[in-house]
Parts: C-alpha cells; structure tokens; sequence
C-alpha cells in the first residue's frame, strides 16, 4: 500500500505556497450519521509524522494515536460536518462539499492552496487541486482523513447506546449484515439517510 508522503506539499512551499491545506472527508457511504471534513495545514519543511497512512488501511488505536500527533504538529486544522437531513436535502456529494468547506471556513487563516482527495469537486466554491487517492499520496490529505474520521467514529459511539439494534459502536453507520437486519425490524431513527439505498426504495419497511 503506497505511503504518503510530503513530495506535493513541499514542491507546493518551493512555489512559495506557504499555508497548503489538505483538504477530505469521510462517511460518504453509511446509511446513517453525519459526513465529516477536516482541513489541516502544516508547517512548511514539515517532518512527515510517522504511522500516517491512509485512515482506512488503519486500526482504530492508531488512527487515535497519529490524530494525536496531527493535532500536535499542525499549524492549523479544523474539522466540519454536514447534517443528515442536509445529506438528504443537498445529496451526498454536495453534502460533503458543504463540510468541507464548512473546515475550511473554520481555519483562522486562508489557505494559499488547497489539496483535496478525489476528483474535482466544484460544489466547493474554492480553488482546489485535486489529487486522485489523495489519501494515500499526501500526508496533508491522509492527516485531514484520520482527523476526521475519528470525529467521526466517536459521534457514532456516542449515539449508539440511544439505538442499539443498530450496533452503532461497531459499524459506525456502514451498511453491514447486521445494521441491515436491524433495519428490517425496526422503523429507521432520526439519524438514518432516507434518501439512501435500500431505504429510499423501501426495501427494509
């Protein structure tokens, strides 16, 4: 699995790009719960931090661990979210454009460049670059995801013991067999995406 690195990011502070923001967020996919951004900018001839990688090639304990670090190490970084019944409003993508750049709107500086993982992606309203596994390739990216995906999995925890026929706490909202089977005897909660399927076809009802 590649390793991300801090090649794009240091090329970009040659330029004299000083403040490059990576730019991701996670829970595209779940049928429930929030999506969530982050934005994190380093400090130019940052030293890459050791365990970044992409957020899903990593446990939960080290995710936690290199937040921690990312968190240390920033010179900046910010998170956002967009809300389930904007999810359902917007549609994903622009739900997921609207917390990111609800993040960026969250720094106290604005960004000389911004990195984001994907695709292009106009709905953000900003200038970006974008950068095709992002994730995997560069460190301001993967930061920005392991930071929000920790935010993200700890919303989920915590709304889980208010709905536990949907095992929150493990699935964090995905589509497993056992959330779908939760769904399937149970009417959906107010966190669940009912624009989302199966559940817009109601299938589960």
């Amino acid at each position: 699995m590649p390793i991300p690195t801090l090649e794009r990011e240091a090329a970009l502070w040659a330029e004299g790009f000083r403040l490059v923001a990576g730019l991701d967020e996670v829970g595209r996919g779940p049928l429930a719960g929030p999506v969530v951004a982050a934005a994190v900018v380093f400090v130019p001839g940052q030293s890459p931090i050791e365990g970044l990688k992409d957020s899903k090639d990593m446990t939960p304990a080290e995710r936690e661990r290199v937040a921690g670090e990312v968190r240390r190490a920033a010179l900046h970084w910010a998170l956002g979210a967009a809300s389930v019944r904007e999810i359902d409003r917007l549609n994903i993508r622009r739900a997921s454009a609207l917390a990111m750049r609800r993040a960026l709107d969250r720094l106290p500086v604005t960004p000389d460049h911004i990195l984001v993982d994907g695709t292009p992606l106009p709905e953000l309203e900003r200038a970006h670059e974008p950068v095709v596994d992002g994730d995997g390739l560069c460190q301001t990216i993967s930061a920005a995801a392991v930071l929000a995906k920790c935010l993200r999995d700890h919303l989920m925890e915590r709304l889980a013991p208010r709905y536990p026929p949907f095992r929150w706490e493990s699935n964090k909202g995905y589509a497993t067999a056992e959330h779908l089977a939760a769904l399937r005897g149970s009417e959906p909660t107010p966190h669940h995406r009912l624009t989302f399927s199966p559940m817009a076809q109601g299938e589960l009802f």
